[in-house]
């Protein structure tokens, strides 16, 4: 049942669905690749190129939008898009001034432009504020719809979280009082197309779907929605951009994690346009943290990455992704034995990287170790060792990492897993040293499923088997295992879960059926722990609610410890 008026009989036209991965603050480089993707998409007959938000600055551009010459350089540069583009039309994403005396000055904003002209403008009316979006704190919200005739059709304009307004859109469709779409459908839109930088967590491709779907079947109209694509800082954008026509038939699918261009005819009767295949959520999770560590790394501009490989399955799966990401000629794996080193785990890391092809390295790290404990011994004089002896290991691995770097322009890749992270199992200073934390989203339980996955899938199986069978242990001490100072991940996972993405209560997650006192030290854990996380690397988010910008609490507070039974 539609709200809207009738759907007109809408007239052939190609659209263009151009799925672009730009740089955050490449203006020059970025406007290159749009030229390009349209003159791809004029030369296979498109009358309109649809580019994601923001696709000229690139998204999210954060703090860039402060500096006013950044937004003079954004505005230069769509002037010459529109005196470079010509008949076949281009929606681009740009950061406008708003012109205002009052309020923020600038406007996340989309034009479409053609034969050397802007001939519409429309301005984002819903400005997301929750998880790793702020962006009221640079744009002021656009406050009219934008339709214009081109094609022979009505084209309305809208801004990725503009669609969001659907109960499928989960709780961001309570946050706003206006519905985009609904304004454009009454101002004659009859193609509604939506121009999105939405990042990937596990789950998006079918809210995405469920969503759209809806409004077109709410409004009896067509829709276009064009995601970016590509890795900015911690966040990753998986593309998957998709058309479906006014019934909510996905008639057009581009593919996920890598760039693409599609044209799509939404004139009823018109054929499907090619119909990618998505990946299912394991393989997507897997290909999301690939492509967020290439684009890190390109972006950045580091050509080779270290990992120190510890035998153990955390350090597997980032050497696996690196080596996937960027090739295995351009990692290095290191081997850092201590005295409480088992034999295995030395074995297990050359076979890692034997299978994986990348280069390896054994350096020793008991004379170091050595060193520490008798330049210590004196200042430790009447403590029995504890805990700061075996963070002194760890910490000489960081140094050796570090150093490493120094020495030869590496990126150093921290391994450590969102349930480590979660709950400070983790030594600061030391195997959290590195310039990105690949897997610091990905709970323990999700790394083995992801590195049986990855042999399953992978001809080479390159995991060596013992490293999925044998119990976790940081090797700090005689016979150490995490169980020995953790709840079994099947355990923690869930808790982790429930107390930091679904934010629950302590009594919410007892009644849940977890045992009060594990309960209890968990809160006790991730609490104590947040000044370690906010000295972390940056990690790449992939799930619902990642620790970084998706989550941010106060180091110094007493809220749980004051009001937990």
């Amino acid at each position: 049942m539609t709200t809207g008026p009738l759907v007109p009989n809408i007239g052939a036209m190609k659209i263009a669905l151009a799925q672009l991965n730009p740089t955050v603050g490449d203006i020059d480089g970025n406007a290159r690749r749009i030229l390009d993707a349209c003159a791809r998409a004029a030369r296979a007959g498109a009358r309109l190129v649809v580019t994601p938000e923001l696709s000229l600055p690139g998204y999210p551009p954060r703090d860039l939008l402060l500096k006013p010459r950044f937004i003079a350089d954004n505005l230069a540069a769509l002037e010459q898009l529109a005196g470079e583009v010509g008949p076949t039309a281009l929606v681009v994403g740009y950061v406008d001034r708003t012109g205002r005396k009052r309020g923020l000055p600038l406007y996340n904003a989309a034009a479409l432009i053609a034969d050397g002209r802007v001939l519409a403008r429309t301005c984002k009316r819903l400005l997301p504020t929750y998880d790793v979006f702020d962006e009221m704190r640079y744009f002021e919200p656009g406050d009219e719809p934008a339709v214009v005739e081109w094609g022979g059709s009505k084209l309305g304009l809208s801004v990725c979280e503009d669609i969001w307004t659907q109960d499928s859109a989960g709780p961001a469709a309570r946050l706003y009082h206006g519905n985009p779409i609904a304004d454009l459908v009454e101002a004659g839109a009859e193609i509604l197309i939506n121009v999105s930088a939405s990042p990937f967590v596990t789950g998006k491709f079918a809210q995405r779907a469920e969503l759209v779907r809806a409004q077109a079947l709410r409004y009896g109209r067509p829709v276009v929605y064009v995601n970016q694509v590509g890795g900015n800082d911690s966040l990753v954008f998986d593309g998957a951009s998709f058309a479906v026509n006014a019934g909510g038939e996905v008639v057009a699918q581009l593919k996920a994690f890598e760039e693409d261009l599609t044209l799509v005819d939404l004139a009823p009767g018109a054929p499907p346009a090619e119909m990618a295949e998505l990946p299912a959520d394991v393989e997507a999770l897997r290909l999301a943290l690939g492509l967020g560590l290439r684009d890190y790394m390109r972006k950045t501009g580091f050509k080779e990455a270290v990992v120190g490989l510890s035998g153990g399955i955390d350090s597997s799966l980032v050497a696996y992704l690196a080596a996937e990401a960027v090739g295995p000629e351009h990692v290095l794996g290191v081997a850092m034995p201590s005295r409480y080193s088992s034999d295995h785990s030395l074995q297990d890391a050359r076979a890692l990287a034997s299978g994986l092809s990348i280069r390896f390295r054994t350096i020793p790290i008991d004379g170091p170790h050595t060193a520490f404990e008798d330049v210590l011994a004196e200042a430790f004089a009447g403590r029995e060792p504890d805990v700061t002896e075996e963070n002194i290991q760890a910490r000489v691995r960081g140094t050796i990492l570090m150093g490493l770097s120094n020495k030869f322009g590496y990126l150093v890749l921290a391994t450590g897993n969102k349930s480590e992270v979660s709950v400070g199992y983790c030594t600061l200073y030391g195997d959290m040293v590195g310039g990105l934390a690949v897997i610091g989203d990905v709970p323990k339980t999700l790394v083995y499923a992801l590195c049986r996955h990855i042999n399953e899938t992978d001809a080479r199986s390159p995991i060596p088997e013992r490293v999925l069978t044998k119990a976790p242990s940081a090797e700090l001490r005689p016979d150490q295992k995490d169980e020995d100072s953790l709840p079994p991940y099947d355990v923690l996972d869930p808790i982790l879960d429930l107390y930091v993405r679904d934010e629950r209560s302590y009594d919410e997650i007892v009644a849940a059926g977890f045992d009060p006192a594990t309960v209890s030290r968990v809160i006790r854990l991730v609490d104590r722990n947040e000044y370690k996380r906010k000295q972390a690397a940056p990690v790449l988010k992939v799930t619902s609610r990642a620790f970084g910008f998706a989550r941010r609490m106060p180091i110094a507070h007493r809220y749980e410890l004051k009001n937990r039974h």
